[in-house]
């Protein structure tokens, strides 16, 4: 009889090892679980529902996970407030109260007047599922176009309502995902984005073509004509901006989240057959431009030449070459993430050490006045007519629920700002504190952090730390409130948010760093994070879990296949982790400006030297892994999920659970209802508190 120790038993489901063997660019890949990307299937049915009954049976048996639904429930009674658009008088804004599945969706009828609801999906859906994805009053705020979509699909239904009597007309668009929209001045009609309609392009390319049509209000929607798009890239992404007079319409196709294009047409002039005429004002430069269209000027923020961006003016009747265009206000030390026009006002959002500022200049670019804010955070939404005398804008920090502040522009060098309306939350944030560190990364370079917990931290090395990063395509992650961190923090938990190479929190060229063939940067800057917080004593590799979404969630994949060794937990949602297969379902093609294709032989390479899925080696004592998809998912699909959760149980050697959690009626996160919210972060929590040693 051997003396070896016989292998337990697997307390996983079965699953089928099904290899299919091929070669890409003459190196062998083995895909064992290739079968599992069939979501249709019966048999990945079967076994996801076998997935997931073992995971809710593992997840169910931490004690204190009732307190924790409970608390959790209680934090989530803390809603929601979005910043007003005005119009004509009119403010338009969504605001969630208490056990509300979605926002409510308010008209205010004058700045003190009465708030009166315009749409209510708690009526119309009492599941929750459906969700207001996007919505556009016309000018003078006597209609409001909006989209729908239901199971987190995003997959919007365009509708317009009359704002005085509350009532739909009769105008009905599919297919409006990711709309943008553009009012004519008189209300009769507007420009917009869809996709095309199901078997009108060819099995598979449903997800890309997004065009721009002409819509005239009361006209059948299946008659709107296309003004724009048709022979371009399949994988472009239109925006559209009508100036205030209506003249000038400019389109902007965005090349993935480094490049753009940009195509203005006089609709003064006269259209030929196919529509209006458009002239090119920015084709084939690798930079970003945004441009925001004037009666007279066209406003244009760029970070050509410029990675912290800068704004420059052209006048659309005379364009002179794109060298020649007038510096309105330059590059600074600050990153310019978004300007605003209104009236003769400038209004610059910009980003220092990633944390918001606002400043107002003139038209010439000359500072009115730097707007104080209440603390180090994220301004969160801004609001105003073209014409205006008014700017409305939100603003949150880690320790500061979502505020509205309104700007009197009238003399906007000496306007201050007054509170509007805020969010209440029954929580003590005098008890925490919000620090910001700089680390050293695998290169040297400086990355910054920010850590939240309680005051009076003791560095002995045992804090329980949740590390979260993200990480590409130009977001940036900067102070935002977060309800649901506080059951966390309130135990004595460490929070820390990194500020990755791929983010926007330093500009253009902190995105490139971490893009393409440098991917490997922002993986070396998260562990760099890790060992950084283990190394000053905040805790210790027992102690310390990771998480992170959708690019985040491949961010979680690299860093649990190049350091298993460094993590007690991860949480990883919604990822990207198949990176040689990624770009062959749903709408990835639209990601291969930022990671590549191994379609490409030499984009092949990186993707190959860190895809987390083909980096799985068995016999390796991965710690605990929940990894999170839904079945709704537009975005990234679930199959990466399955296909990692298989190949991990498969080849883990130590008895740390590996878990998948697929929810049904859900997709990206996007407009996902309260109640299901509740139910994700109690898993998620119930998971993190049992790896972590805390308790409830």
């Amino acid at each position: 009889m051997s003396d070896a120790k016989a292998k337990e038993p697997s307390p996983y489901p079965s699953t089928k090892v099904d290899p299919v063997v091929e070669k890409i660019h003459g190196v062998e890949i083995v895909d064992p679980y290739r079968w599992l990307e069939d979501g249709a299937s019966p048999a990945v049915k079967e076994w996801t529902e076998k997935e997931n009954a073992y995971t809710q049976s593992v997840l169910d048996k931490p004690p204190g996970r009732d307190k924790i639904h409970a608390r959790l429930s209680a934090l989530l009674d803390i809603g929601s407030l979005s910043t007003p658009q005005p119009a004509k008088g009119k403010y338009f804004y969504t605001k969630r109260d208490g056990k509300q599945n979605q926002p409510i969706l308010y008209v205010r009828d004058g700045l003190h007047g009465k708030d009166r609801v315009l749409l209510d999906l708690n009526e119309l859906d009492k599941e929750g599922t459906t969700a207001l994805d996007w919505w556009y009053p016309t000018h003078d705020g006597s209609l409001l176009a909006y989209g729908l979509s239901t199971n987190g699909s995003e997959q919007s239904t365009l509708h317009i309502r009359d704002v005085a009597n509350g009532k739909d007309l009769p105008d009905r668009i599919e297919r409006t995902r990711y709309c943008s929209l553009a009012w004519q001045p008189d209300g009769k009609g507007f420009y917009y984005t869809r996709y095309p309609a199901i078997g009108g392009v060819p099995k598979g390319e449903e997800n890309y073509h997004h065009h721009v049509f002409f819509h005239t209000v009361g006209d059948d929607p299946l008659k709107d004509r296309k003004v724009f798009g048709e022979g371009r890239a399949a994988e472009d992404m239109p925006g559209v901006a009508l100036s205030p007079d209506g003249r000038w319409l400019v389109v902007t196709e965005a090349q993935g989240w480094a490049k753009t294009e940009v195509y203005y047409a006089d609709l003064n002039a006269k259209a030929d057959a196919l529509g209006p005429v458009f002239q090119p004002l920015v084709e084939k430069v690798n930079a970003t431009f945004g441009v925001i269209p004037r009666n007279d000027r066209f406003f244009i923020l760029t970070n050509e030449n410029s990675p912290r961006s800068r704004v420059l003016e052209v006048d659309p009747v005379h364009p002179l070459p794109r060298d020649k265009w007038k510096e309105v206000i330059p590059e600074g030390k600050d990153v310019l993430e978004s300007i605003a026009v209104v009236g003769d006002v400038l209004v610059g959002q910009y980003m220092q050490k990633a944390s918001s500022r606002l400043r107002l200049f003139d038209r010439a670019g000359k500072l009115l006045q730097e707007v104080p804010l209440p603390t180090l955070g994220t301004l969160a939404g801004i609001g105003a007519e073209d014409d205006g005398d008014e700017l409305l804008f939100g603003f949150q920090s880690f320790t500061r629920p979502q505020s509205i502040y309104r700007l009197d522009l009238k003399k906007p060098a000496e306007a201050k700002p007054e509170l509007w309306g805020q969010v209440e939350a029954d929580i003590d944030f005098t008890q925490y504190e919000v620090e910001q560190v700089t680390y050293p990364s695998k290169d040297k370079t400086s990355i910054t952090m920010f850590l939240g917990h309680k005051k009076g931290l003791k560095l002995n090395g045992s804090n329980p730390t949740l590390l979260y990063g993200y990480g590409g395509f130009n977001v940036s992650l900067t102070p935002s409130f977060g309800a649901s961190r506080f059951l966390f923090l309130e135990r004595g938990g460490v929070l820390a948010i990194a500020n990755l190479r791929g983010g926007g929190e330093y500009g253009e060229e902190w995105h490139q760093a971490g893009m393409l063939g440098k991917k490997q940067n922002v993986f070396d800057d998260f562990l760099g994070a890790a060992e950084w917080l283990i190394e000053h004593k905040y805790t210790n590799r027992d102690k310390l879990a990771i998480q992170g979404g959708s690019n985040g969630g491949l961010l979680m994949g690299a860093a649990l296949t190049q350091r298993p060794d460094l993590f007690k937990a991860v949480v990883c949602q919604v990822p990207l982790l198949d990176m040689l297969r990624y770009h062959k379902f749903l709408i990835a093609r639209l990601w291969i400006p930022e990671y590549g294709s191994a379609d490409n032989a030499e984009q092949f390479k990186w993707l190959y030297a860190y895809s987390p899925y083909h980096h799985v080696k068995n016999g390796t004592p991965y710690p605990a892994v929940l990894i999170e998809a839904a079945e709704s998912d537009g975005r990234v699909d679930p199959l990466h999920a399955r296909k990692m959760a298989a190949r991990l149980q498969a080849a883990t050697s130590s008895d740390q659970p590996i878990l998948l959690r697929l929810e049904t009626k859900a997709g990206h996160g996007q407009g996902k209802p309260r109640a299901k919210v509740v139910e994700e972060l109690t898993d998620v929590w119930s998971f993190l508190f049992s790896q972590l040693g805390m308790g409830m």
